[in-house]
């Protein structure tokens, strides 16, 4: 059984699906692994690294034809004609917006899953790509401010005088939002953070920061942990009592999403026009329309003399671990896919795929089975 990884064609995409030392893991188990030439360059993976760890490089028409695709990013309508019917393609899909996709992908007779899909479940913890690239988004995030903001992060003493340390709100306290009060911590910066869910003060509290204290007269906690979305009259409130203690703050972090909605509004013009010159925001929710309206997802512009990013893809940014952590987490999943030979098999067996709609993770990830669309939305909507 060949497992086949191609390069990832989508504009800015540095990661690739396997590294080396997830390729050999693959080999062990008795796979072919096919690379396409070049496929972790842009990782800092070179060919010889692949072909080092067992795996063979081939012309993407091979590639593409292999029993099992693992991909980052979804693929194009081109690069769909080219799997074969059958293929188990493993990817992260944006299944909330890309319903399409999803069922060309069922007609093409593809069986997909969605990596978005995986639950956040103890079980799946080790498949889970969401936290793993959040986390190293949240940390490129804080650097990425860094770079931008015209000043130290840290106190700095010198012989001409100190400065102060930069103070960072951290909105939005997910994997990605920990992540960032913890890497802005290390920078030396004051941080305080805001979510709707007030359980979650405690987390920020054991990093060191401060808890943003707002009363929107409601709960934003929802099921497993997750947070909800707030009424009308909630979010106008929210906005309304975060607009005045948002101004004082020269880095801004907003995290906020909900899967196939519109990101939340947290930081609105009003509250931007009060931050000093200089300061920055990094609007992480920019791919689906960010948490301030002055916002251009894609684009970094300057508004009120306040520089706002729109970067569209933190992971990329950090190709090699991003890959790293991505690739162990599909490994892990093609665990509950791929079945070993019988010890009464013969000795030139092979491991086969299997597709068991009886275990929860494969349930819920699986889109696309036999010529059908299986899903595509989770039970439940979740922030980040």
């Amino acid at each position: 059984m060949k497992i086949g990884i191609p390069k990832e064609s989508a504009p800015g995409e540095t990661r690739v699906a396997v590294t080396p030392d997830v390729a050999k893991k693959y080999v062990k188990l008795g796979l072919n692994v096919v690379l396409e030439k070049g496929a972790g360059e842009r990782a800092g993976l070179s060919d010889a690294d692949f072909a080092e760890a067992g795996a063979r490089l081939a012309p993407e028409s091979e590639v593409w034809g292999c029993d099992i695709v693992l991909k980052v990013t979804p693929p194009s309508d081109s690069e769909i004609a080219r799997l074969k019917k059958g293929t188990l393609l493993v990817s992260q899909l944006e299944p909330y917006r890309n319903g399409v996709l999803i069922e060309k992908l069922a007609a093409a007779g593809v069986n997909a899953v969605a990596m978005e899909l995986i639950p956040r479940t103890s079980r799946a913890q080790s498949m889970d790509v969401l936290s793993s690239q959040a986390g190293i988004a949240g940390y490129r995030a804080v650097l990425e401010a860094a770079i931008r903001f015209p000043r130290f992060f840290p106190m700095m003493m010198t012989s001409a005088g100190s400065s102060k340390p930069c103070k960072v709100a951290v909105l939005g306290v997910g994997v990605a939002g920990l992540q960032a009060i913890a890497s802005a911590k290390r920078l030396g910066a004051t941080v305080e953070a805001y979510d709707i869910r007030p359980e979650v003060k405690e987390q920020i509290l054991s990093l060191g920061a401060k808890f943003i204290e707002v009363d929107v007269g409601e709960s934003g906690s929802g099921s497993g942990g997750y947070a909800k979305e707030l009424s009308e009259e909630g979010k106008r409130k929210q906005q309304q009592l975060l607009s005045d203690k948002l101004k004082k703050f020269d880095v801004i972090i907003t995290t906020a999403n909900v899967p196939g909605r519109k990101a939340p509004t947290l930081l609105t013009e009003e509250a931007v026009k009060g931050m000093r010159t200089g300061s920055v925001v990094i609007d992480m929710a920019a791919p689906s329309g960010g948490n301030c309206p002055l916002t251009e997802p894609g684009k970094i512009v300057v508004k009120h003399g306040v520089t706002v990013v729109g970067e569209l893809n933190y992971p990329a940014l950090v190709p090699g671990e991003s890959s790293n952590f991505y690739s162990r987490n599909l490994f892990n999943l093609l665990g509950l896919f791929i079945a070993q030979p019988d010890k009464g098999a013969p000795k030139d067996a092979t491991p086969m795929l299997r597709y068991n709609l009886e275990d929860d993770i494969v349930a819920a990830a699986l889109v696309t089975h036999e010529g059908t669309v299986r899903s595509g939305k989770p039970a439940a909507q979740k922030k980040s």
